[in-house]
């Protein structure tokens, strides 16, 4: 959708329009067919895809394992070394059982939990990788590292669930960091892009690779996804690291006037060696992981840049519903008259993108020249003739055909795929499992079945027709890599610590109106926890601001440096007036983007909002009270309630307990002394809530939160409740002293260790009761001190 600002207030008419419009080209386009599938032909449709997929993994498995691949017409394994060369294509082959890797997620989708199981214990006993060969590091990425970390992480999954696999300690893993760790010396390089190839047993010292100097965008550009779940899930944040290194080289060698990338670079100089741009080979899963790593790890700077690429591909590179590769220093210049195979990625992308018009335009596109030539060829001419006319079993067009039908519900895409399903059925079966097609003109077979048919093409194709009951797990929590291996969305949650700290140097600078379009889509895409706040991100205009990890003012802390290298590029400036008092200062001129510039308005206007909700009369204040062990005086302090925890209805009286780490931003090491005691904490690096949760999860009765700026006290500031996150699952009461009260208790405390206070919460009609409780404490605690 292209919005211009006049168009603004008539959004949601524009959008009515795009989704009728949607439906009518998708109407038009369905009139011979009989539309609508009745359940049991789905059903039917679903478990042929079932038994092809066992006709080819068994075909596999009798006739080619422990090799990385099968030859299907002459029945046997591809074994590198051994088997005949293909030159580069052997490239992906590693001698480490690569189809049976790439399949073991399949096996889940499909509930097929026995044969994983079997899988998953053949692989970790036969499956090693200090092997003197040279791979792909794209290729061994996507489908060896790739298809470990689904298969570790499925297999935790069910062992949970389902109580099976109850062996498995998490042996995929260490295997996917062996690789890992064989991978990382084809990034030392003086641009941090990524080698094309590397030896697994040598790095980067073999002979062979000793004047290697070029690699494809894809291929340096098609890792983090994988890097970033493996460093979060075994603890090692180098992967990630590197991974994000050799994206934000990559961003930086772009078109800085068109914004569009050459497909092979030199890794050494950051050079192009071929400037041709479009969304094919050599550059395809690039855009993919721009979009995709945004919604896996909640970091913007990728949705930016996708944003940025996106607009420049629709600018130049797209011809109606076509894609015709063009000059990336002249984009106005084509450069090519025919398309290739891998470009049928891209609408599925699109939807991805929410952006479904064009999405349905170059799907149909497509979809006629399948029809024309019984399979989409791998590479064709606007016209629709054949340039090159093998089908290799590509998974492309059927993974764009899934993703429209998840998003549009229309029946039209199944029939589409049920034409592909039969297809394939009927011109690549083979009695030992499928073969691509070497001339779809002539139907002339290839002795080759790579291991993406089983975990691409097969999968979506199931995927296509099952319901939702007849998967094993919720799909819509996970997100495909390129190799369709599912990664839970929940390890954006996880630590972000592995990723770099540097920020675009000018991502952003004007936000260009037609970015509207690639704001992630909500519609039954992502689970709900994720697809909540991307809602928004699709609501009305698509406004330009995102939610998404967006700094709110409840989590504003003024010692953080991040979020004060944050208020800086929104352009908030925060002034201190002593006594722990700041102000905050807005000038839309002074932010980074305009984009920035409106976040900052966004937190402004929370904040204001914030300190309004949080300031609270006297009257709901907490009362900590204890006899001074010096004085023998009745000390009453004044402390600030929460809005996440329950009140102090009944007084709790106990010993305080220090905890450590004393801002409890970790776990606690002294569980033992906290359990069953008033635990006390630090403000800072984290927030109220969650030093609460972990102090109740070490059995604290109650938690008492001081404050950390220098001579704050209830008599020179404005009292305040401490926020939460929404989450009502803190069952311990929780109050806040502000700095010279804490200091009055931790003094008292100096004296008596042991010194006994009693927590309780005031209000208007309690005083009495309260002198009563504090005069019963006091004749308590003379009693205790006798």
């Amino acid at each position: 959708m292209n919005f211009v600002h006049k168009n603004d207030a008539r959004v949601h008419q524009i959008i009515s329009l795009v989704v009728v419009l949607v439906f009518f080209i998708n109407l038009v386009n369905s009139q011979n067919l009989n539309n609508i599938l009745s359940t049991k032909e789905k059903n039917e449709l679903k478990e042929e895809a079932r038994e092809m997929f066992y006709h080819a993994y068994r075909a596999y498995m009798d006739n080619a394992f422990p090799a990385d691949e099968l030859q299907p017409l002459s029945c046997k394994g591809r074994i590198r070394g051994i088997s005949k060369s293909r030159g580069d294509l052997d490239d992906t082959l590693g001698n480490f059982s690569m189809t049976l890797v790439d399949t073991l997620d399949t096996l889940v989708i499909l509930g097929d939990f026995e044969e994983f199981e079997s899988a998953v214990k053949l692989v970790i006993k036969n499956v090693q990788f200090d092997n003197d060969i040279i791979v792909s590091v794209f290729e061994t990425n996507i489908r060896m590292l790739g298809g470990l970390l689904s298969a570790h992480v499925l297999a935790e999954y069910i062992q949970k669930e389902a109580h099976i696999m109850m062996w498995y300690r998490g042996e995929l893993l260490e295997m996917a960091k062996d690789l890992g760790y064989r991978l990382l010396p084809a990034f030392n390089t003086s641009t941090g892009i990524p080698h094309a190839r590397i030896n697994l047993k040598y790095g980067m010292k073999s002979e062979a690779l000793k004047h290697s100097r070029e690699t494809c965008t894809a291929c340096a550009g098609t890792i983090l996804l994988e890097f970033a779940a493996l460093s979060r899930l075994s603890g090692e944040p180098i992967f990630e690291a590197k991974a994000h290194q050799a994206m934000d080289a990559l961003w930086k060698i772009r078109n800085r006037s068109s914004n569009l990338m050459g497909t092979v670079v030199n890794v050494h100089s950051g050079d192009w060696i071929r400037r041709d741009s479009g969304v094919g080979a050599g550059i395809d899963s690039y855009y993919e992981y721009c979009l995709k790593s945004y919604i896996l790890l909640g970091d913007e700077r990728y949705l930016s840049r996708f944003n940025r690429h996106y607009n420049a591909v629709m600018k130049y590179v797209k011809q109606g519903p076509m894609f015709l590769d063009v000059h990336m220093h002249r984009p106005h210049t084509k450069s090519k008259n025919f398309m290739d195979a891998l470009l049928a990625f891209w609408p599925g992308l699109q939807v991805l993108s929410g952006d479904l018009k064009p999405a349905v335009q170059t799907h149909e596109m497509l979809y006629q020249v399948m029809q024309i030539h019984k399979f989409i060829p791998e590479a064709f001419t606007y016209d629709f003739q054949i340039h090159w006319g093998q089908y290799h079993l590509r998974p492309e067009f059927i993974e764009s055909t899934y993703f429209l039908y998840k998003a549009t519900g229309d029946h039209y895409y199944l029939q589409v795929g049920k034409t592909a399903l039969k297809t394939i059925q009927k011109y690549a079966k083979v009695p030992c499992g499928y073969a691509a097609v070497n001339d779809i003109r002539t139907g002339k077979h290839e002795d080759r079945m790579d291991s993406f048919m089983l975990s691409e093409t097969i999968k979506y194709l199931y995927l296509l027709f099952a319901e939702e009951e007849d998967l094993p797990l919720n799909i819509d929590d996970f997100i495909f890599t390129t190799e369709a291996h599912l990664l839970p969305l929940s390890l954006g949650k996880l630590t972000n610590n592995t990723g770099t700290t540097i920020k675009d140097d000018d991502d952003s600078h004007v936000m260009d109106l037609d970015f509207m379009r690639s704001c992630p889509s909500p519609n039954k895409l992502f689970p709900e926890s994720v697809r909540r706040p991307l809602r928004d991100l699709v609501t009305a205009s698509c406004p330009r601001v995102s939610n998404a990890n967006r700094l709110r003012a409840s989590e504003f802390q003024a010692s953080n440096a991040d979020h004060l290298r944050t208020l800086f590029d929104m352009g908030v400036t925060m002034v201190s007036l002593g006594n722990g008092k700041v102000q905050l200062l807005h000038s839309f001129y002074n932010a980074k983007s305009v984009e920035e510039a409106e976040r900052g308005l966004l937190f402004m206007q929370e904040m204001v909002e914030l300190s309004k909700s949080n300031q609270i009369p006297t009257a709901d204040l907490h009362s900590v009270t204890f006899k001074h062990p010096t004085t023998g005086e009745l000390v009453n302090l004044s402390a600030g309630p929460s809005h996440f925890s329950p009140e102090f209805l009944q007084p709790i009286t106990n010993q305080i307990v220090f905890v450590e780490p004393f801002h409890l931003c970790s776990e606690i090491e002294n569980k033992q002394l906290v359990n069953g005691k008033i635990a006390m904490v630090q403000r800072g690096d984290c927030t109220f809530v969650d030093k609460a949760r972990r102090a109740m999860k070490a059995g604290a009765k109650a938690v008492i939160i001081i404050d950390n700026m220098a001579d704050t006290s209830i008599h020179n500031q404005p009292p305040f409740a401490m926020s939460g996150d929404g989450k009502d699952d803190v069952t311990i009461p929780t109050c806040f002293l502000f700095t010279l009260e804490a200091k009055t208790l931790k003094d008292a405390l100096k004296i008596k260790s042991d010194l006994e206070v009693t927590i309780t919460s005031i209000n208007n009609n309690n005083e009495k009761n309260v002198e009563n409780e504090n005069e019963q404490l006091s004749n308590k605690n003379q009693k205790a001190g006798d």
